[in-house]
């Protein structure tokens, strides 16, 4: 799958909680409607992001796995 965005995030070799606080950083410099694509090696980032879109009110568009990594994709609220 791939989905387009506006701005990648590459946050591989970084575990909990820096994907999260990279992409919650990423997300405030964007405007409404942007996608943000994320790249994590973190076993927990697919479980994280979705806790995370919940409590920011981002939407969680997408997830897969692709080898050894995870990709998100979110469009700010």
């Amino acid at each position: 799958m791939s989905l387009a965005f506006d701005i990648e995030l590459d946050t591989c070799g970084l575990n909990c909680p820096l994907p999260i606080l990279k992409a919650k950083k990423s997300l405030t410099t964007m405007t409404s409607g942007q996608v943000l694509k994320v790249m994590a090696t973190d076993p927990g980032a697919m479980r994280d992001f979705q806790a995370f879109a919940k409590q920011t009110g981002n939407e969680l568009l997408a997830q897969e796995t692709e080898g050894e990594r995870f990709l998100i994709w979110m469009k700010r609220r």
